[in-house]
């Protein structure tokens, strides 16, 4: 008689992930309120758009992932990859990519716009679990583990350094990464990633004078306060303001015209403001809380294609969070990336809650 497979999904990974939705429609309705004020636009105009937009998408999208068995996805893996590179790529179509920013990241339908690099993030982890499940204990090889890697990296990279989206290329290259030493890697191949990651970060950042600015800033917080380093000076004066409670929901000062993108990768520090260390560590803590029940699930998935699809879902999620906290805390460079479920971005929540989906299927399993 086989073992009996279990057919409920992880209510404590269906709890957290509600919890973390829930949170970020509040924290965006409030952030945004600045906004409209000065484009004279209704109060829950981004809020709407992204219940709308990325919630609802997001939800069906959440159910498919959540009904679809998990390991048919390793025979949708190439196709999908293939397709997010080829839509990536579409933001060069002239007439359907959309520039903002001095960076062409977005693709334009008119009533609709989405970054779908977001896509790419997702193909690449997925194609990165099916080709080193099917590899088994060839990974640490040369030959057939790191030169196959770098190549797969290589190509999806490639996409982003043109945009410029050097943000998603650091989730995506860290993910891969980090996929990479759980699947076999050996150590020392991790040790040469990362330094060839260094090199070409040194390479990205010395032939872009802003980006050389952003590691000023990070090195010095007094940097240009009112150039280069603005953005960073006021985040942290957002989340000092906060203190130990919090100013009080909706009542942030930093938010209006003080903070750039309290909608996008400053929302954090506006949490922070209204909700202080006791609201802002909750949020961390919600976090950590996916990240431990996620690898719980992917641990005890039945087969090497599970457990390691089941952590690459885990680690895009976890490590764009930690880098978006990270930045606005002064403890990495700047990035322009949002953080997940709580910045404003229809295309990033629906994705992650793709993400989400998946390792509630293989929770099935478990």
């Amino acid at each position: 008689m086989g073992a009996q497979i279990k057919v409920k999904t992880d209510p404590i990974f269906k709890g957290i992930v509600a919890t973390l939705l829930i949170t970020g429609f509040f924290i965006l309705a409030s952030a945004s309120i600045g906004i409209t004020t000065s484009m004279k636009a209704p109060p829950y105009y981004f809020i709407l758009r992204q219940i709308t937009m990325g919630g609802a998408a997001g939800l069906i999208l959440f159910i498919f992932a959540a009904k679809f068995s998990y390991k048919k996805w390793k025979t949708w893996a190439l196709a999908v990859f293939l397709g997010s590179i080829l839509l990536t790529s579409a933001v060069w179509i002239p007439g359907l990519g959309l520039k903002a920013g001095g960076a062409l990241r977005w693709i334009d339908l008119g009533l609709l716009s989405f970054q779908p690099s977001e896509f790419l993030k997702f193909g690449f982890i997925l194609y990165l679990s099916a080709w080193f499940s099917s590899r088994g204990g060839r990974i640490s090889s040369l030959k057939n583990g790191l030169i196959p890697f770098l190549i797969i990296t290589g190509v999806a990279s490639s996409l982003l350094v043109l945009q410029p989206d050097i943000g998603t290329l650091g989730v995506l290259a860290i993910s891969g990464l980090f996929l990479f030493l759980v699947a076999g890697g050996k150590f020392t191949h991790v040790l040469i990633l990362i330094l060839i990651g260094l090199i070409f970060l040194g390479i990205l950042i010395y032939l872009e004078p802003y980006r050389l600015d952003r590691l000023a800033v990070f090195r010095n917080s007094e940097y240009d306060p009112q150039g280069a380093g603005y953005q960073a000076r006021q985040a942290l004066i957002a989340i000092g303001s906060g203190g130990i409670w919090g100013r009080g929901f909706g009542m942030s000062r930093q938010k209006f015209q003080y903070l750039p993108e309290p909608v996008g990768d400053s929302i954090f520090a506006v949490a922070a403001e209204e909700f202080g260390f006791i609201g802002a560590s909750l949020i961390i803590f919600l976090f950590m809380l996916l990240a431990w029940r996620g690898f719980y699930i992917s641990r005890f998935a039945p087969d090497s294609f599970g457990k390691l699809l089941g952590s690459g879902m885990v680690l895009l999620i976890i490590i764009q969070s930690m880098i978006n906290i990270s930045a606005l805390s002064g403890l990495v460079p700047l990035t322009g990336i949002p953080l997940v479920f709580i910045s404003q971005g229809g295309s990033s929540l629906a994705v992650t809650l793709l993400e989400a989906g998946i390792l509630l299927n293989i929770s099935k399993t478990t």
